[in-house]
């Protein structure tokens, strides 16, 4: 698995509650910070959520400290998805999405996650081994399910609790 071929992850979660219900936790954007060890919180730059808004993520990792980003709304599909791009939307270095999916047993939630194509902070790791790269991607990517599992389970948690 090459960082140049856009590697990707997802989790979902069958979730007991309206769908409008969770729409409103996905384009919440700080309500990941309350159950992720990276991500610590988000503002808006513009009004959100709405395809073309920015917002500033900051995030924390203990091998590569702390950062901010610029993130860009891609899609805003209402009670269906919710997608960004971090940094330059035409060469993100990650894309997340929110999906929203109801069927007659509730509603599937799933978080999805691509790394790349553009330069993040994979990529000095990545070009000091190059001999390892499958391996860092693979880590950041388990990094990145077990944040993402953690984060789509206290969704589910927030809004099968206030339906």
């Amino acid at each position: 698995m090459r960082y140049a071929d856009g590697p990707t992850t997802e989790v979902e979660i069958l979730v007991h509650a309206p769908v409008a219900r969770l729409w409103s936790l996905i384009t919440d954007i700080g309500v990941p910070a309350r159950f992720s060890t990276e991500f610590q919180g988000a503002d808006w730059l513009d009004a959100g959520p709405a395809r073309g808004a920015r917002f500033t993520g900051r995030s924390e990792h203990a091998a590569i400290g702390r950062w901010e980003t610029t993130c860009v709304v891609t899609k805003c599909e209402v009670n269906r998805v919710f997608e960004w791009a971090v940094g330059d939307a035409d060469n993100a270095s990650a894309l997340w999405r929110f999906e929203l999916e109801p069927s007659v047993d509730g509603v599937l939630l799933r978080q999805w996650c691509q790394i790349g194509p553009g330069p993040s902070g994979l990529t000095p790791a990545i070009l000091a081994m190059p001999d390892k790269e499958e391996r860092i991607v693979e880590r950041r990517l388990e990094e990145f399910r077990v944040n993402m599992h953690a984060t789509v389970e206290g969704i589910k948690q927030i809004a099968e609790s206030t339906t």
